[in-house]
């Protein structure tokens, strides 16, 4: 499908799942409430888990914003387009925002995107497909994963379900492999979800960043935080090297050997291996814990959260 027939789709209020450089999203026009009911619907999704939207420039990212913090700017400027996502305060259509030099009557996302909370969620991808297709779109594009609910995430056009999106824009392997780093500026900065930029490096930026507690009942300030997420089909069992193999046919992966020895590598491997092992009836997928370092702080937290059993 061309990026043009995809956005058509998207003006159109229709469901498009298209490439990023971190896994495919499921898209939709994120200033039409109806078309974002449609993701979730699709994907079995809790409407407390609140959409990442996509922008093409840090332009449209401010003008979906009330605040534009110096931090937001330096952050910005230093990964985008890439894998980290910013939580700030959204725009209101009361006019009473506080950014000075913002237009006056800019688009609103609705709260449907936002799961009902004051922010919102903005991250540029690096994809080409997807930056063109949001420019072609003239629109900013509400996107989770293009997977059902909790399910293990696609990181190819083949990986997404068809029951799931009938028009899916196939930009080839995403290379970073894990959804991105979700950092909140409303106040403090805080780390929402881990991705494959390393604390450390976000810190020397910005000053240090605050760790979020595990999320109460309700909405959820950035999408991943639910303790059982991105899961195969398959048990997958979290342990630590020289751990006993498990009864009945299964497979292992251990670092340096059947995955890659480096964070980066071993992400971008990560979800397209387990959707190969998925297809092969087997009882177990056995993952050796990886280090408890800031670099690989993403891949533990996808593993953590899609294992049966952890030691």
């Amino acid at each position: 499908m061309s990026v043009e027939r995809a956005a058509a789709l998207i003006r159109a209020g229709k469901l498009v799942a298209f490439p990023t450089e971190t896994v495919y999203g499921l898209g939709a026009n994120a200033l039409d409430p109806a078309a974002v009911a449609r993701i979730f619907e699709a994907k079995g999704r809790p409407r407390t888990s609140p959409l990442i939207v996509h922008v093409d420039s840090v332009e449209m990212a401010r003008s979906l914003t009330s605040r534009w913090p110096d931090a937001a700017e330096t952050l910005a400027r230093r990964y985008w387009p890439g894998p980290l996502t910013l939580v700030l305060p959204k725009r209101r259509p009361s006019g009473a925002d506080s950014g000075a030099g913002l237009p006056a009557c800019p688009p609103c996302i609705p709260d449907i995107v936002t799961a009902g909370l004051p922010t919102v969620a903005l991250r540029m991808p690096a994809h080409p497909l997807a930056l063109e297709l949001i420019r072609a779109a003239g629109v900013p594009i509400a996107a989770p994963s293009a997977n059902r609910f909790s399910e293990l995430s696609p990181t190819t056009a083949a990986h997404v379900p068809e029951a799931l999106a009938h028009y899916v824009l196939d930009g080839g392997p995403a290379r970073v492999g894990i959804e991105s780093t979700v950092l909140s500026l409303v106040d403090a900065p805080t780390l929402l979800r881990h991705g494959v930029i390393p604390l450390p490096e976000i810190e020397s930026l910005i000053g240090p960043v605050q760790l979020a507690a595990a999320p109460d009942a309700g909405s959820h300030e950035s999408p991943g935080m639910h303790p059982r997420h991105y899961c195969p089909a398959t048990p997958l069992l979290l342990l630590a090297a020289g751990d006993p193999t498990p009864a009945g046919n299964g497979e292992w992966l251990r670092i340096g050997r059947e995955m890659p020895a480096t964070a980066r590598e071993y992400a971008a491997a990560l979800y397209e291996t387990l959707h190969r092992l998925d297809g092969r009836g087997l009882a177990w997928i056995a993952v050796e814990r990886p280090p408890e370092t800031p670099e690989w702080a993403g891949v533990l937290d996808r593993l953590r959260r899609a294992a049966t059993v952890l030691h």
